[in-house]
């Protein structure tokens, strides 16, 4: 049996809330099926989808994930700000922004590069580190984008917080009709300061 998986940070309750919180008003304006938003407790930061792999190889993945983890020091990231993919005007995903320091950046890659080693795809796409909190219906139309390009530029979203990044999580990603189920499979952990 194949589980569908992806490797991430986890958020911490208090900014998924905070988060839940600054966005409410704009879920109120672009309600479903117009954005299908991300449930507050699922709010991640993903460092590389896998897709389908088998329970075999996600034990391989989790043992070279540890090393690679424990490699590199926990690091600090700020969570604060709001915007869309590819641009606010043709909106296809929304999320929040993170400031983070090149460690980030440099785990993400030792991730990928673990990843490649064990055969699975190169990202294809830059790293851009963000949060996830809602998909536009791929039926929007041009009137919709309109709308959600201006519910977007009338709300400002501070800096809500910081994340202690600690450890990469390997996720089990269950779709459902009410949305994705994510399970933690693994946890591991870095280097302490």
């Amino acid at each position: 049996m194949m589980l569908r998986s992806f490797i991430a940070i986890e958020i911490p309750a208090e900014i998924q809330n905070a988060i839940a919180h600054s966005i409410a008003s704009i879920k109120s304006t672009l309600p479903k099926p117009l954005i299908r938003w991300v449930a507050p407790h699922n709010v991640h930061l993903t460092l590389k989808f896998l897709g389908d792999v088998s329970p075999a190889n996600l034990e391989r993945l989790a043992d070279t994930l540890k090393e690679e983890a424990a490699s590199h020091k926990m690091f600090t990231v700020s969570v604060g700000g709001l915007g869309a993919f590819p641009t606010q005007r043709r909106a296809r995903v929304i999320w929040i922004g993170l400031e983070a320091p090149p460690a980030l950046e440099s785990l993400q890659r030792c991730v990928d590069a673990a990843t490649v080693q064990l055969g699975y795809p190169r990202e294809d796409r830059p790293f851009s580190p963000h949060l996830t909190i809602g998909r536009v219906a791929q039926t929007a139309s041009g009137s919709d984008l309109q709308q959600i390009r201006s519910a977007l530029e009338s709300i400002k979203v501070g800096i809500l917080g910081t994340i202690r990044v600690q450890a990469i999580h390997i996720f089990k990603s269950d779709l459902q009709p009410g949305g994705s189920v994510y399970t933690l499979l693994y946890t591991l952990s870095m280097k302490s300061t």
